[in-house]
């Protein structure tokens, strides 16, 4: 893989800001919140590294919920957030307050749809942009350390992973998110090349 310029990653970055304000716009709609979205960085990285970045290290329980994708480039999507980020991003979209029994079940239902919501709204906005079709399998929501998720996956180490950090403001309360794009073997440099084709690079 070829190293990544400032210009590669604020091209990337140009198309995930297209998808997080399609998502938030999204998440409005169906929440009835008023959700913002913001992603102040984007890194590449490799995969063994995902643990510890975006201040994952050490989190026991991250609530992430992951969609596979197939088309001009392959991989799989992940929305992750830190334990209390997740509780205090549930609490604020269902109003419901931390004592109730059914709260687990809440919490992973709503995470399931704003997982969807706002992979699907990045990567149908990659794919928009890009002229390309992409099609996804079923949300799968998770909840366990980085390391373990990341032992699990059928990827290479060495494979590249798109990391935004992502940070969602509903009604005032600020949640930290993050986007975790792992690509298979070339993808990346797939993905760039089409980028530049529609950039008139």
């Amino acid at each position: 893989m070829k190293g990544l310029s400032t210009e590669d990653l604020d091209a990337v970055k140009e198309l995930v800001n297209i998808g997080v304000g399609r998502a938030a716009a999204m998440l409005n709609e169906i929440t009835c919140s008023h959700i913002t979205l913001h992603v102040p960085t984007l890194q590449v990285i490799r995969l063994d590294e995902l643990d510890s970045a975006g201040g994952l290290s050490g989190r026991t329980g991250a609530a992430t919920v992951k969609i596979d994708f197939r088309g001009f480039f392959t991989g799989t999507t992940a929305l992750i957030f830190p334990p209390e980020s997740a509780a205090a991003l549930v609490m604020a979209i269902t109003g419901e307050g931390e004592d109730l029994p059914e709260l687990d079940a809440i919490r992973i239902e709503t995470l399931m749809e704003v997982g969807n919501i706002f992979i699907n709204g990045v990567m149908g906005s990659i794919g928009n942009v890009l002229g390309q079709q992409i099609t996804y399998l079923p949300p799968v929501y998770v909840e366990d350390t980085m390391a373990n998720i990341v032992r699990t996956a059928r990827f290479d180490p060495d494979e590249r992973v798109l990391l935004a950090n992502t940070r969602f403001y509903v009604e005032d309360i600020n949640v930290e998110g993050i986007i975790a794009m792992i690509l298979e073997i070339g993808s990346l440099d797939t993905l760039l090349e089409k980028i530049a084709v529609v950039r008139g690079g």
